[in-house]
């Protein structure tokens, strides 16, 4: 069934395209071998060579998907001011002109008018475990094709992936979904969470243990790796409820809730604002820190991403945190 957020058009595509194939398909060699709009030929991806990809990328030529988190283009002077004074204030405007430090600040008060503010939002980074929500979108994409069961082994599985990011249930989830299917999810035209066009983004090639590369990042080489704004639009789409259905974004959102890591961006928050509930994701591996959550408090709803790569990173994200959560207004009654 397809969604009734797609037209005619895009139906009438989908069918020429993909002759019934379904939307992100689990072999690829069940799709016939699709001619690239000329646009893509010059992207550099290994993956293209994936025939399910190259019939969303024919789809795409023919009927384009919106984008439902254009984030780019909502930077807001005012927002971008406050918050390069913030971190400057912090002393950090250094590790940010060296590349080691990238923030996206997106206030979704108003969600239908969000106001962004970015510091090497297009920056790749290693990532850590921040990926693992990556992980936790294609999963749910198989549910919903219903292929895989939303059964009570598999809720507490991404549960434990997610609040205790447990790296154990990370693995076993993503050996599940499929490595090359979750590398479908984040190109597909639908999410663009991984954007050559925008350096990158969200990436997972690699099992969380020491064996099971499958492939890194074709830009940067990264086996779990992020941007901030892709990050950032991956909470704006959970937001907005266009991950997957609204139903399933809900149940994601709850998933994502109450983390069992009480540090960075939890800690601080803790500290200055207890009543806050945070939808939440982190990740740390030797220098490399990050978090990234979507705040909601007393009408203010904000998305805060921080990636970082330094022994003092995890320090940073408390600081950071605490500066930016000032600059996001209580609503007018």
């Amino acid at each position: 069934m397809v969604p009734r957020r797609f037209g005619f058009g895009f139906v009438l595509a989908f069918w020429i395209a993909l002759a019934g194939a379904t939307a992100f398909g689990d072999d690829a060699g069940d799709a016939a071998p699709i001619p690239l709009p000329a646009t893509v030929d010059d992207e550099p991806w290994d993956v293209i060579e994936d025939r399910i990809l190259q019939g969303m990328r024919a789809i795409d030529a023919i009927a384009p998907f919106e984008d439902k988190a254009p984030l780019w283009d909502y930077i807001d002077e005012d927002l971008q001011e406050h918050v390069e004074k913030e971190v400057a204030d912090l002393h950090l405007m250094d590790d940010v002109r060296r590349k080691r430090l990238a923030i996206v600040l997106v206030d979704v008060t108003h969600v239908d008018e969000p106001r962004v503010a970015s510091l090497n939002g297009d920056v790749m980074m290693y990532a850590a475990s921040l990926p693992k929500i990556a992980v936790l979108l294609a999963a749910f994409e198989k549910i919903a094709q219903g292929k895989m069961k939303l059964d009570r082994q598999t809720e507490w599985q991404l549960q434990k992936m997610i609040k205790a990011s447990s790296n154990e249930a990370a693995t076993e989830m993503m050996h599940r979904v499929g490595k090359e299917y979750i590398a479908r999810v984040l190109l597909s035209p639908r999410y663009r969470l991984y954007d050559p066009a925008h350096n990158g983004g969200l990436w997972v090639g690699k099992d969380y243990a020491k064996a099971g590369v499958w492939r890194r990042d074709p830009l940067h080489n990264l086996s779990h790796g992020a941007t901030a704004m892709q990050v950032a639009r991956f909470y704006y789409l959970l937001e907005t409820e266009n991950l997957v259905t609204p139903e399933h974004s809900r149940k994601m959102k709850r998933i994502l809730g109450n983390s069992l890591l009480f540090h960075k961006f939890v800690g601080a928050m803790k500290r200055i604002n207890p009543h806050a509930a945070l939808f939440r994701k982190s990740g740390s591996w030797r220098t490399f820190h990050s978090d990234s959550a979507l705040v909601e408090d007393g009408g203010r709803k904000y998305i805060v991403v921080c990636l970082s790569n330094d022994e003092a990173g995890g320090q940073w994200l408390g600081q950071i945190i605490t500066a930016l959560d000032g600059l996001i207004e209580y609503p007018h009654s």
